[in-house]
């Protein structure tokens, strides 16, 4: 009996846990509700139950669904602070101090994350001073879901700014924040929801990626739990072991003051043990030093700054651990307590694990203690014994990718955004970038779908979005160089494309040796600017440094000409400008000689470049020491002129026209005339192979160059057959008459060239050409029983179609032979003029066939296309049909 009343007890306190309102984390104590605008308040009861709420005279009610949510809209609300909310139901919540103002969505990866306790050495008056009981913070902690959008936070809070609660607050948030408030005196809130070390595509819910096929289908794996069990377990099948402890220092106890070091040898901190003679070490390194104290240290807290230590640390003083950082990002930050120093000489000891890669005491780092206002320099010669080597331990399979949940697509959307909803917004800032450098083409789309996702959730396409582009990191190369950090902040800047939105530049505000640089307090001011001019009106305030506007040549000289000057360009420093290189056609760049000429414009030449095509400016990983502002100290944008910003969004890409360069029969001249021409001017075309062609068999290894070079390899199929029937056709081989192929032929044929050209480029996908434009074999036409296999189809007949007329499985071209330059130029200029897609088919180019253009004629047209490449979209077949295909989705 004891046990059914107590059965019964639970059942009761079930079933009224159940019956009481709750409310959402984030609609609790201190909360911001966005000012001037309707407030949602929602939450979850009992099946249709009442539940009402009231806040500042005005009360209103809703009544439950069957899945026992409710939402309830109050009126907008001037900005203010202090007011109370009653929320019942069957029971009632009182939620205090509420204050009305403007709500941030702060997003991003660590340097979001990284909050003021971390920079409290570099801005110590800013803690003392955070006495702002009106700007508060909601910090959302780690959490993915793989299946769906969650309704709710697991544990998060509103606090306000205290010298004691501003330590959690992150950094790059609160100095925006502090900003804002001390401009407009109106609260802030900011929902800091961002978790270190993860890709865009987890932050883009699922129905942001409805033009994205492959993600899509991610997202519907990871659904799947038994594959997501799988490759968890896959995971721990193919992890390396951990290697077994050896280490006689822990068992010899190397920490101890008893401890008599025999074999020990020197090493100078900071720096890497690989670079002082440690080759390719992973493993145990142990490093001590004697130290002697001033008299009056003694009995008295002493704090200690040991850098960055790659990976792993513990820290000993007279034999005792004073604490230890198992990675490598934290700075070294540990107090010695009270007592343990002592007069005379103190051991100082320090164990380092590192895995992988360079080992050791990051350069450039504070090393020292400090205490009654005296300071001991850390630096210098240590001594170091190997404590234990780690044997090379590989994975079962090392193309096998670890499955981690924050880095699935849409995984943290559905656990750290989705829950925020219904939350009101001012607008979003976005730091993030550093996870996906390692390839950063796709980020140019990815960070459009991620501002479109959050615009159309919150249902307004106007929020601003302020983006943070990545500062200056990693080694200074002294040479132009390619830059995957650079091709990422090309990307960002894409982001301008967008209405209301702002780039922040940041390239001199980073550390060469820190992905995580401290002064976040600069950052959060520039995005303050932003937001003053873009979600406040503030239209006056400059947000931007220069950003370029145009370019011009003159001679062996390059006129760039810049916006968002303010009052003019300066040098930072009254120096030379740095970091512009310039090349001509083939793309090799050298410094060049940077020179202001006006308010706008600056002025590049070089004696290696006598004929300047194109420019760059801070195009490296680390452009450190820059110096190109305008006259209010915001630095200007890197950019280059060598690839075009084209509007993914807009017909031909926002040009004008566009152009399709086709080239017909796997000609030897195609690869010895037109690629080499082509590549100069940084042209590509499509290249339609036969593939029992001479040229096809026998020069395999310069189709796969072009290839790899963004030329095109299509499908002419294998023996290039064509209808005998018609007339002029009598030169057609009986064997290779179309006419007389039966459906099963023609299709074994042209998927037998499809993987001749695979084995060539490794692609799946490319564009078809008809041989003679014919499109029947016996039993009627046949290209549609190879749509699967194919993005479009070229025919020949010579029209021109607008975008939307356009049919992908019949395009039109015009056949060139011995027409001379000026005659296809004016072809193009008529593209120009009517917004139409013309398409070039050219057999022999310089010889080689009977339907013949002259080198010099396609070079005239080559070099108008380059000329006028803002007005013209030039790409291959395959990208422009897939153009197409994207935006008619």
């Amino acid at each position: 009996m004891r046990v059914v009343k107590f059965l019964l007890l639970l059942i009761i306190l079930s079933c009224n846990a159940f019956a009481q309102v709750r409310l959402p984390k984030l609609v609790s104590d201190n909360m911001v509700l966005q000012r001037d605008q309707p407030i949602t308040v929602w939450g979850w009861a009992t099946p249709k139950e009442k539940v009402t709420v009231a806040c500042k005279g005005t009360s209103r009610s809703a009544v439950t669904g069957a899945d026992g949510k409710w939402t309830i809209l109050l009126p907008a609300q001037p900005a203010g602070t202090g007011f109370e909310m009653l929320v019942k139901g069957k029971n009632q919540i009182r939620i205090k101090n509420i204050a009305f103002g403007d709500v941030w969505l702060c997003n991003g990866q660590s340097n979001m994350v990284i909050n003021m306790e971390r920079v409290k050495e570099r801005f110590p008056d800013d803690i003392v001073t955070a006495d702002y009981p009106d700007i508060r913070n909601f910090f959302i902690p780690t959490a993915t879901d793989l299946n769906r959008p969650r309704q709710d936070f697991h544990n998060a809070e509103w606090k306000a700014a205290s010298p004691k609660d501003v330590l959690s607050f992150g950094a790059v948030s609160y100095f925006f924040a502090r900003d804002l408030y001390d401009q407009y005196k109106v609260p802030i809130g900011i929902i800091n929801s961002s978790v270190g070390g993860t890709p865009i595509e987890a932050w883009i819910s699922e129905g942001g990626y409805k033009d994205f096929t492959d993600i899509q289908r991610i997202i519907d794996r990871n659904k799947d739990t038994s594959y997501v069990n799988s490759r968890k377990q896959k995971d721990l099948n193919n992890a390396p072991k951990q290697p077994k402890s050896t280490d006689p220092g822990l068992s010899e106890h190397w920490e101890s003051e008893a401890y008599q070091p025999k074999g020990w040898r020197n090493f100078n901190i900071p720096g890497y043990w690989e670079d002082q003679g440690l080759k390719d070490l992973d493993g145990v390194v142990w490093f001590r030093r004697e130290f002697e104290v001033p008299e009056n240290w003694i009995g008295k807290p002493v704090k200690l700054y040991m850098g960055r230590i790659v990976d792993a640390d513990q820290m000993f003083v007279n034999g005792k651990s004073i604490g230890n950082v198992t990675y490598q990002y934290p700075p070294r930050r540990y107090e010695i307590p009270a007592g343990l120093l002592k007069s005379g000489k103190n051991t100082f000891v320090i164990r380092v694990v590192n895995s992988a890669g360079k080992g050791g005491f990051v350069p450039d780092k504070p090393y020292f203690m400090t205490a009654n206002d005296q300071q001991i320099d850390l630096k210098g010669t240590w001594q170091y014994k190997i404590g234990q080597v780690f044997q090379s331990s590989e994975m079962a399979d090392v193309k096998h990718v670890p499955f981690v949940a924050q880095s699935q697509p849409a995984a943290l959307f559905n656990a750290m955004i989705a829950p925020a909803l219904p939350m009101k917004l001012k607008g979003f800032i976005w730091y993030q970038g550093e996870s996906n450098v390692g390839d950063p083409k796709p980020y140019g789309a990815l960070l459009p779908a991620l501002i479109h996702d959050r615009r159309r959730l919150w249902n307004d396409e106007k929020l601003p979005f302020l983006v943070v582009q990545l500062p200056n990191f990693q080694d200074i190369d002294f040479t132009p160089a390619e830059s995957n950090m650079a091709l990422l902040r090309e990307a960002q800047n894409q982001a301008l494309m967008l209405d209301n939105t702002a780039v922040t530049v940041t390239l001199d505000l980073g550390e060469w040796n820190d992905i995580h640089p401290l002064n976040k307090k600069d950052i959060g001011k520039r995005l303050a600017l932003s937001a003053r001019n873009l979600a406040y009106g503030e239209k006056n305030v400059i947000y931007s440094g220069p950003t370029l506007k145009s370019q011009r040549i003159t001679g062996d000289k390059m006129l760039l000409t810049f916006d968002h000057v303010a009052d003019g360009i300066k040098s930072g420093d009254q120096e030379a400008l740095r970091w512009f290189s310039i090349a001509d056609n083939d793309k090799k760049f050298f410094w060049a000689n940077a020179r202001i000429v006006g308010k706008d414009q600056v002025e590049l030449s070089s004696e290696t470049v006598k004929t300047p095509k194109y420019a760059r400016y801070a195009w490296q990983d680390n452009p450190e020491g820059i110096n190109f502002y305008n006259s209010t100290g915001l630095p200007a944008s890197p950019f280059r002129t060598d690839s075009e910003q084209l509007d993914e969004t807009k017909p031909w890409k926002g040009k004008k026209c566009a152009v399709v360069l086709t080239y017909d029969d796997a000609l030897n001249v195609h690869l010895d005339h037109v690629i080499p021409a082509l590549d100069s001017l940084d042209l590509k075309g499509s290249f339609y192979l036969t593939a029992s062609s001479d040229a096809a068999r026998n020069r395999i290894k310069d189709w796969r160059a072009a290839a790899a070079n963004g030329h095109e390899l299509g499908n002419h199929t294998l023996y290039h057959p064509c209808d005998a029937t018609g007339p002029g056709m009598s030169w057609v081989k009986p064997e290779y008459d179309l006419s007389k192929y039966s459906m099963a032929r023609i299709q074994d044929e042209i998927r037998m060239c499809n993987a001749f050209l695979k084995s060539i480029d490794g692609l799946d996908k490319r564009t078809f050409a008809f041989t003679c434009g014919h499109k029947k074999v016996a039993e009627g036409e046949f290209i549609q029983t190879l749509s699967d296999e194919f993005i479009a189809a070229r025919a020949v007949r010579h029209e021109m179609h607008a975008f939307d007329e356009q049919n992908l499985m019949d395009v039109d071209c015009y056949s060139m032979a011995e027409k001379s330059g000026q005659e296809m130029i004016s072809l193009v200029k008529q593209a120009q003029q009517s917004g139409k897609l013309l398409v070039f088919l050219f057999h022999g180019v310089g010889g080689e066939h009977a339907l013949n253009v002259s080198n010099r004629a396609h070079s005239e047209l080559l070099h108008y296309l380059k000329e006028n490449e803002k007005d013209i979209y030039v790409d291959t077949m395959r990208n422009v049909a897939g153009h197409i295909q994207h935006l008619k989705k």
